[in-house]
């Protein structure tokens, strides 16, 4: 007998399931985030919270009277739905007068690498790309200098976005290692200069006040949130998301008053409940597939403080992203944050990592451990018939139905 479990996998591939087996004597916990089953929000929910924005006017009553507009949107390392949302934004900007040729969308990659056609079309739909003009951020060229921030932060932003007089952004509220994702993020590192994204993620991001679901006091939001002030974002929207990639709640407003509100759900949505002392910890990456260094902190404190299995799943055919700034180019380089990243022992409590990637990306490794450490495997069938021969008839096994966007609150009241 064995117990099968079904997990989702890739994202912007069709976004379907899998199913993982461990022996029936075996004790399986799976530990999904308090909003799992959360039910997507409907038409008329998406139009309330457009209507009813948060620390502003309507995007429409904003749009009145402005002539260039920008409109940023997060890359493929992030699962919001664009496309889903777009069309409230450009029905609000039509009732305002602007026409589609003053209108202008960003992809704000940060330090990732470029998108192309394909990607482009799966964020925002093949109309949007045909009727709008639609660039990539670049962090090494034309980004406009505004000044320092009060952190010691040179802030330099995208210099098309600031040619514009109405800035808006779309994007997600999701757990991450420096707080949460949304908000403000969207300018910085979004839009931002490498030499911006240097100062506030290199210098900041390793203040003790930075961590995953810290909000509060957190130095590297502050400076981030400064870098969208100076920059004169007028409006955020957010999504929060199921495990389906299904909006289920929408905050629009002021891009720092609505994702203070929106983090307030954020915590207990994507809560999840401790399991401890775990001889195996199965790790899915499914939201960020291609960011699965996120796996390793979420995961590493669930298991045995003697040591256990990670075993990471990241089923993405585009493999891991391109990072500029922490990403190796290399055996011995990377860019510039690659120090901070540079992973030299396999994560904490972890005597065996396996990664099952049917795609394979050996370089793509060293985000989470040196490529000698790591056991690699295309199949579950092969990562089962390991574990099997090494823990017989019993073992303690938890399962992170996604990794990339669950947290454990407890682990923070712990630190």
């Amino acid at each position: 007998m064995v117990n099968v479990f079904k997990l989702p996998q890739l994202a912007w591939y069709g976004d379907t399931e899998f199913e993982i087996n461990f022996p029936n004597s075996w004790d399986v916990t799976v530990c999904k985030m308090h909003g799992h089953y959360a039910t997507p929000l409907n038409e008329d929910g998406i139009r309330k919270a457009f209507a009813n924005p948060i620390g502003t006017r309507t995007i429409k009553e904003l749009a009145k009277g402005k002539s260039e507009v920008a409109i940023l949107f997060d890359d493929m390392a992030r699962p919001t739905p664009t496309a889903a949302l777009i069309t409230y934004v450009l029905e609000e900007l039509a009732a305002a007068g602007i026409p589609d040729d003053n209108i202008r969308f960003i992809a704000a990659i940060g330090a990732h690498g470029t998108m192309n056609g394909i990607d482009l079309r799966k964020k925002l739909g093949d109309e949007v790309m045909g009727r709008f003009l639609v660039y990539n951020h670049n962090p090494y060229e034309n980004c406009t200098p505004l000044g320092m921030s009060s952190h010691g932060t040179p802030i330099s932003i995208n210099s098309e976005f600031m040619c514009c007089d109405l800035k808006i952004g779309i994007g997600s509220i999701i757990p991450h290692p420096f707080g949460f994702g949304g908000g403000s993020k969207i300018i910085l590192p979004g839009v931002a200069s490498m030499e911006t994204i240097n100062a506030n993620h290199g210098r900041l991001g390793l203040s003790p006040t930075v961590g995953i679901g810290k909000l509060e006091g957190n130095i590297l939001v502050q400076d981030i949130n400064e870098a969208a002030r100076m920059a004169g974002l007028d409006v955020k929207i957010d999504a929060i998301l199921n495990l389906k990639r299904e909006v289920i709640a929408l905050f629009v407003g002021d891009p720092i008053v609505e994702f203070v509100e929106g983090v307030k759900l954020a915590r207990r949505h994507y809560a999840t409940d401790m399991v401890r002392a775990a001889d195996i910890v199965v790790a899915n990456c499914y939201s960020k597939p291609n960011e699965m260094l996120l796996a390793p902190p979420v995961a590493s404190p669930l298991l045995s403080q003697k040591g256990g299995d990670m075993v990471l799943i990241a089923v993405t055919p585009e493999g891991q992203v391109p990072h500029y700034f922490s990403r190796s180019f290399g055996k011995n380089f990377g860019g510039r944050g690659w120090g901070w990243y540079h992973k030299t022992t396999l994560p904490r409590n972890t005597k065996k990592l396996t990664i099952m990637a049917p795609y394979s990306d050996k370089v793509g490794g060293d985000w989470v451990a040196p490529y000698e450490l790591i056991n690699w495997a295309k199949t579950w069938t092969e990562v089962i018939h390991d574990l099997g021969n090494r823990y017989g008839d019993k073992a303690k096994v938890a399962i992170i139905p996604d990794a990339t966007v669950q947290y454990f609150p407890d682990v923070l009241e712990i630190q």
